[in-house]
C-alpha cells in the first residue's frame, strides 16, 4: 500500500508529492492529461518554433516561493530569467509607471507627490520579505509565524480594500498600477484584503523580480517531476480519475483539483456547494514578426506589461466581468513578453506574446477585437506584427485544465472571505470530511499562482496525520 496518492500533476500536486517523498513516504501521482504541468505548461500553440505558455507565464510568486526555494530545482533545469524591468504600466501619453527591483526607480516613476508615500509603504516590509512571505503564504496557521509583529502590521495595511490603500497616493499613475496588481487575482478593487494582493505583488518585484522560466513554464513542472522521481515517487499521465476506486490503495489521497471535482470523485455530495467560482479570462497567444511596438519605452524592456488607461477604466473592466456579467468594452489586459529575455522561445528576430482580458464565467464570445483595439492604443501598429494568434475563452480554458471551472483560472473567486478562507470557512482548509482525503489545489490558501505553497501546506497536514497512525 502506498503512503499517499496525489491526483493532479499541477505545481501544487507535484509540490505536495515532493514534500511527502522528501520525508520518506511512498508517493504516486496520477494526471489525466498526457503531460504534467496543470497551469504551468508550454506548447507550440501558433506556429512551429514559437513556444507559448497556455496558462501562467511570469512568476513573481514562484521565484519568491518558500517551497520552491527549499528545493534544488536548478539541478533539474529550472532557470529564472529576469527582464530589465519586472513590470511596466504604460499610459496614453507615452509615459509609464514601473515596478523595478529598485524601490527608488519605482517611486520615481510615480511622480514627486507619490514617491515618498510609496517608499514609506514598502519600507517596513521589504527588509523582512523572506520571513513575511513565508508567514503570509502559510496562512491559515500551517506553521507558526516567524515574525508575528510584521505579519500583523502587514495585515493592518493589507486587510482593508485596495481603494483604501490607494488613498495615500495623489497621482493617477500609481493608482492605475496598483489597480492592475489587484486585477491579477480577478478581484474587484473594493474587496476585502485586496490591499494585501497589490502590496504582495509589489514587494515580490522588489525582492526577487517577476521572472519567466527559461524555455517556458513547463520547466517548473518538469523540474518538480524530475526531483520527485529521484526521490522515489512515480508519475502516471493519461490517467483520468473518476472515482476513488480508480486509484490504488493508499493511506492518504491528495487532490490537486477543484472542489467540485473532488466532491464528485470522492462522493462528497454537496460538501462544497457554497464554494464560488469567479470571472474568467479570454486569452490570446501571439506569434509576432518583431517586438511589441509600445509607445512607452519602459514597456519595451519589461517582462510583464499591464494595459489599462486608469484606475477607473480597470475597475470598470473588473466590475463588468465579475459583477455585471458582460465583457468589458475596454478590457484591462495583463500581458507577458517572454522572448524579451528568452529569445529561444521564438525563431530569430521573432517574438512570442501572451495577453488576456477578463470576461464572465462561462462566457462564449470572442474578445479578440476588443483586446487588439486596446493594445493598439498603447502600441500602435501591433496588428501589423501579428503572424498568428491562438485564442482561448472560458470553454477552451476549462477543456485545457479541468480546475478552471467556467474558465476561472484562479480555481475559485478570489473575493470576499473566499480570498482568505478557501474552500470552506475553516482553520483546516486542506482537510475534507474524510480523514484520509485532502485537497491541495489553488482552491486552498494561499490561492492562485504558480508557487506550490498550497501543495506544501497540504503536505504538512498529510504527513502529520500519517505520523499519528500506528
Amino acid at each position: 500500500m502506498l503512503d499517499a496518492v496525489v491526483v493532479g500533476a499541477g505545481p501544487n500536486g507535484l509540490t505536495a508529492a515532493v514534500e511527502l517523498a522528501r520525508r520518506g513516504f511512498s508517493v504516486a501521482v496520477f494526471e489525466a492529461k498526457d503531460t504534467v504541468g496543470g497551469g504551468a505548461r508550454t506548447a507550440e500553440l501558433t506556429l512551429p518554433g514559437f513556444r507559448h505558455d497556455p496558462c501562467s507565464a511570469a512568476h513573481p510568486l514562484g521565484v519568491n516561493s518558500p517551497a520552491f526555494k527549499a528545493m534544488p530545482l536548478d539541478r533539474y533545469g529550472l532557470e529564472w530569467l529576469h527582464a530589465e524591468l519586472p513590470m511596466a504600466h504604460p499610459f496614453l501619453d507615452g509615459s509609464a509607471a514601473v515596478l523595478s527591483r529598485s524601490v527608488a526607480e519605482t517611486a520615481a516613476s510615480f511622480g514627486p507627490r507619490d514617491a515618498g508615500p510609496y517608499r514609506r509603504l514598502v519600507r517596513p516590509f521589504l527588509p523582512k520579505w523572506d520571513t513575511l512571505a513565508r508567514d503570509f503564504m502559510s496562512l491559515p496557521l500551517s506553521a507558526l509565524p516567524r515574525d508575528p509583529v510584521t505579519l500583523a502590521r502587514f495585515g493592518l495595511v493589507g486587510l482593508p480594500p485596495s481603494t483604501w490603500l490607494m488613498r495615500r497616493f495623489k497621482d493617477e499613475r500609481v493608482k492605475a498600477l496598483f489597480a492592475g496588481l489587484v486585477a491579477h487575482v480577478i478581484a474587484p478593487l473594493g474587496g476585502l484584503a485586496t490591499g494585501a494582493v497589490g502590496l504582495v505583488f509589489a514587494l515580490a518585484a522588489h525582492a526577487a523580480g517577476w521572472p519567466v522560466a527559461r524555455g517556458g513554464s513547463q520547466a517548473i513542472s518538469d523540474a518538480l517531476t524530475a526531483y520527485l522521481k529521484d526521490l522515489g515517487g512515480t508519475v502516471h499521465t493519461d490517467y483520468e480519475v473518476k472515482r476513488l476506486d480508480d486509484l490504488p490503495p493508499a493511506r492518504a489521497y491528495v487532490f490537486d483539483t477543484s472542489p467540485t471535482a473532488l466532491a464528485r470523485i470522492a462522493g462528497f455530495g454537496r460538501f462544497y456547494e457554497s464554494y464560488r467560482y469567479g470571472a474568467s479570462v479570454f486569452k490570446l497567444d501571439y506569434a509576432l514578426d518583431g517586438p511589441v511596438p509600445w509607445t512607452a519605452e519602459e514597456a519595451r524592456s519589461a517582462g510583464t506589461v499591464q494595459v489599462g488607461a486608469s484606475k477607473a477604466e480597470i475597475g470598470a473592466a473588473l466590475d463588468a466581468a465579475s459583477r455585471l456579467g458582460r465583457a468589458p468594452d475596454a478590457p484591462f489586459l495583463i500581458t507577458v513578453q517572454p522572448s524579451v529575455v528568452d529569445p529561444g522561445r521564438a525563431p530569430e528576430g521573432k517574438h512570442v506574446f501572451w495577453a488576456y482580458g477578463h470576461v464572465p464565467n462561462g462566457w462564449t464570445g470572442d474578445l479578440t477585437d476588443a483586446v487588439e483595439r486596446q493594445l493598439e492604443r498603447f502600441a500602435p501598429g501591433f496588428r501589423d506584427r501579428v503572424l498568428a494568434r491562438a485564442t482561448a475563452g472560458p470553454p477552451e480554458l476549462a477543456a485545457h485544465n479541468a480546475n478552471y471551472v467556467g474558465g476561472d483560472i484562479a480555481c475559485g473567486a478570489a473575493s470576499g472571505l473566499q480570498l482568505l478562507l478557501r474552500p470552506k470557512l475553516s482553520l483546516h482548509p486542506y482537510h475534507t470530511q474524510h480523514p484520509a482525503v485532502f485537497i491541495c489545489s489553488s482552491a486552498t490558501p494561499p490561492g492562485p499562482g504558480v508557487h506550490g505553497m498550497s501543495g506544501h501546506n497540504a503536505a504538512k497536514a498529510v504527513w502529520r496525520r500519517l505520523r499519528q497512525e500506528p
